[in-house]
Formats: structure tokens, sequence, C-alpha cells
């Protein structure tokens, strides 16, 4: 396990290596000219603008969300939890397909801004509400038996509880704004990787592509160094014995109706608005927009790259999560840390990794699907890490060991219970991969074989054509395939926020 577990990590570095070899190969004139310029200067201003304001903007809409779901008297509150968490089943492309469809004039950074947030503060929302419904109401008794108003112990006492989340939430949405592209060239709003994937489209400029990749990578490393930093060191664990009291839901009296009109215009904005014009796009499409030698052949291939896809994940993630549950240490969590680095890197910068490195050392493997298949495995790893570690964790060794004392061979006792008892939550990690690659866009397109045709890579083709009814299709599969893994995605999270 630990010999298949090191090659894998070191196959995980692919990525970072390739960014350092090309700018030590660059050369320091070469690369010094190419980082500071003034275009580098536009994308680095839009960039840090972008994350300035949308990365708090998903925060407070995450945490409000949350607490008026999980600590309030709203009524409803049960649909609005499910509500809230919807949006994240819209691709954030295809929410600036249809915001676009609704205001063409859509353009700049605030549009970008407006489409970012709609499309992301889930990602703040679901582990702010997860940590909202296990968090023991006992700390805000004893803050108001010391003469805090509801208010003041929100800030001073349930606030800081949800540190962590917070902190995990705004990495999430910030490494998202770093990696998406189709969002921002659909509104013409320029960022890193909307630049990297024109140089590599037009002109196929690798270095100065490679450059911007370089500037890209120190920002994710950068972001994940804030985190752990923002994370702290406190404790947020009950410590004693005894059941935790129920949650006395504070009431809103005269505000009920202005946080139901706002949750109403949020969920109106962020999905309402996306899946009313795809459908309006259908039915103006008509049904020649369904015709079965376009639309069939994405279907089947998204779906193939889907289960390939996840299931290769999962089993390439197993080694790892079970050197980290049976034998914590030092040396699993490094080789962790090798996959938690790769998959913050956006999809376009594994992309050009894997072009570069498939052309000069294995030109045979070039846009093929086993070069493809391991850039999925790469980019969405964590995703099946998670949850095989949460699966293993519930199948203690000891089980092994009592099977081999009743006379099975280890291979067999591995076999017949720590696998089956790990079975669901490799199911639930493969679904959460199976979902990234329905929705992944830059990557596919730069890696895959001549021919491919996926739902996201036809929506986009389609869209950039400005073929806004033959697009919808693809649109509206995505959101249907998505929907039950986000809600999975928030069952999920509640769960775990409960172990």
């Amino acid at each position: 396990m630990g010999v298949v577990a090191v090659l894998i990590a070191l196959f995980s570095l692919i990525p970072l290596g390739y960014v350092v070899f090309m700018t030590v190969a660059t050369g320091w004139d070469t690369a010094v000219a190419l980082i500071f310029r003034s275009r580098v200067g536009e994308l680095l201003l839009n960039t840090v603008l972008l994350m300035i304001v949308t990365v708090p903007l998903c925060v407070v809409l995450g945490v409000g969300g949350a607490w008026l779901v999980e600590r309030t008297s709203l009524k409803g509150h049960k649909v609005w939890a499910v509500l809230l968490a919807a949006p994240l089943a819209i691709p954030a492309f295809v929410n600036s397909y249809a915001w676009v469809s609704a205001v063409p004039s859509l353009g700049g950074l605030w549009s970008g801004v407006l489409i970012a947030t709609l499309s992301y503060f889930p990602l703040v929302y679901i582990p702010a509400a997860a940590t909202l419904s296990r968090l023991d109401p006992a700390i805000e008794q004893s803050a108001a038996s010391l003469g805090l108003g509801a208010w003041r112990a929100f800030f001073r006492v349930v606030l800081p509880q949800l540190r962590i989340a917070m902190t995990g939430g705004a990495l999430l949405v910030s490494l998202h704004l770093l990696a998406e592209y189709g969002a921002f060239a659909m509104i013409r709003f320029d960022t890193f990787t909307t630049a990297i994937m024109v140089q590599y489209q037009s002109t196929f400029n690798g270095t100065a592509g490679n450059m911007l990749a370089s500037v890209l990578v120190f920002f994710c490393l950068i972001l994940l160094l804030v985190e752990v930093r923002g994370r702290g060191t406190a404790r947020y664990a009950r410590v004693g014995s005894g059941a935790q009291a129920r949650a006395l839901r504070l009431p809103l009296h005269v505000y009920q109706v202005p946080a139901q009109l706002a949750l109403l215009a949020l969920t109106a904005l962020a999905f309402g608005l996306p899946l009313t014009f795809v459908l309006r796009w259908i039915f103006a499409g008509g049904p020649e927009i369904w015709a079965a030698d376009e639309f069939a052949p994405a279907l089947l291939q998204t779906l193939g790259y889907g289960l390939g896809g996840a299931a290769a994940t999962v089993v390439v993630a197993f080694p790892m999560a079970y050197l980290a549950v049976r034998h914590p240490g030092w040396f699993s969590k490094a080789l962790e840390l090798s996959n938690y680095v790769t998959s913050s890197m956006p999809g376009i910068v594994v992309g050009l990794a894997f072009v570069t490195v498939s052309i000069r050392m294995a030109p045979d493997l070039y846009q093929t699907t086993a070069v493809l298949l391991a850039a999925y495995v790469l980019l969405f790893l964590p995703r099946a890490l998670v949850n095989l570690r949460s699966g293993l964790a519930q199948a203690p060794k000891e089980l092994d060991e009592a099977a081999q004392a009743l006379g099975k061979p280890p291979l067999l006792a591995f076999l017949r219970v720590t696998l089956r008892l790990t079975a669901p939550a490799a199911a639930g990690g493969a679904a959460l991969v199976f979902l990234g690659i329905v929705n992944e866009l830059t990557a596919t397109l730069l890696l895959s074989p001549n021919g491919t045709r996926t739902l996201a890579t036809e929506f986009w083709s389609k869209s950039s054509e400005i073929d806004y009814a033959g697009a919808a299709p693809y649109a509206l599969l995505m959101i249907l395939i998505s929907a039950p893994m986000t809600y999975l995605l928030f069952q999920q999270s509640k769960k775990a926020a409960g172990q």
C-alpha cells in the first residue's frame, strides 16, 4: 500500500513539476519579462478585485442563509435548507449563459461578481448550515445568561464557531474563481484562466501561457497557506458527557416577511432565473434541437467519462485513504498533502501539464482517453479520498482480525469485511467525482480526443456560436444530472458534522 501510495503521490505532482520546470526552462530574463508586464498587471488586478468583492459576499450570504435556516423561526426552513443549496447544481458557465440571455449587455467586473456570487455562495452555505445544525445551543444559553442579547451572542459566540466552515468555504470559492473559464469568457471578463486559454487556442504561445500558469499556481498555494492560518488552533469539539440540548429557534417576529422575501429573491436569481432561461430556449428551439444524432453521443460520452473517471479515482484514492486511517503519521499526511496541492490547481493548468508531458515524453498518448481520465483523477482525487477515509474509519481493523481468527485468509477477510463496509462511502465519493467530471470544461477542451462530444463541451461550442437554443438541452441535462449529486453533498455534510 505504501509503495502504491508513493507512486500515486509522485504522479499527482506532475502539474506542479511541470510549472516549475517550464519556469526554469524559460530562463530568468524571459520569465521576468513575461510576468512583469502590463497585461499580467491587468489580469492580476481583475482577479484580486474579483476575489476581494466576491468572497466576502459569498460568506455573508452563506452564513446568513445558514443562520436563518438553522437558528431562527423561519417558516418553511426545511424547504429553504434545500433551495439554498440548489444553485450548486447549475454550473457557473450555464449560469452565465442564462444571465447573458436575460441581459445581453452584461460584461466586466461587476457582472463577474454577480454571476460568481450567485454560483458559489452555496459552497459557504452548506458547511455553515451543517455546523450550525450540530452546534450545541448551550453556548448560546450561557451567553444569554451572562447578559448578551441575540445579536451580540451571534457575533461573539456563534460566529467564532463557524470559523472552519467560513475559511474552508472561502477557500473553495477562491479556488473556483481562479479556475473558472466559461462563465467569465461568456461575459468578456479577463482573468488568468481566460487569458491562458486564449494564448493556447489562438497563438499556441506556450511560453507566455506557462508564465501565466505559474502566477496562477502561486496564487493557489498562497490561498492554501492563508486558509491553514485562518483555521487557527482553537478547539471546537464538545468536551464531556451528556446529551446535547435541543436548539431554541430565535423568533423573527416582524422580520419574518423580510427574511422570506430576501431568501426568495436570492434563490430566484441564483436558481430560478437560470433554469427559466434554459427552459425558455428549449421551447424556442422546438423539438428539432433534440436530434438524436447530435444529442445522444454527447450524453453517452459524458456518462462514459463520468463513470470511468469516478471508478478510476476511487481505486487510485483507496491506498492513500487506507494509510491515512490504518497507519496515521507524517508519512501519510505528506502523501495526502501532495494530492490537495494538485487538486487546488485550475483544470487548465493540469490540462496544460498533461499536454506538454504527453507530447514530449509519450506522443502516442496525446489526446487519448487515458490522458483525459488521468487528468480527471488528479483534479477530483480529494473528493473520493475524504469519503473513503470516513468509510474506512467506520470499519476498524479489529473486524479484519476477528475474521482472520475465524479462519479467513487475510485477503478474503479484507474483501469480505473492510471493503464491504467501505462500499457505501466509496459510492458517495464516486458520485461526487462523477458530478465534477460532468461539469468540467477546461481540461476536457484541452485533452479530449478528436471527436469527443461531452455535454459541457457541446454546450460551450454551441453557446460560443450564439446558438443559445441549441445549447439549452445540454445545459438542462447537466442540471438534471447535477441536482441529485448536490442533494447528496448537502446530506453528507450534515451527517459528517454530526460525527
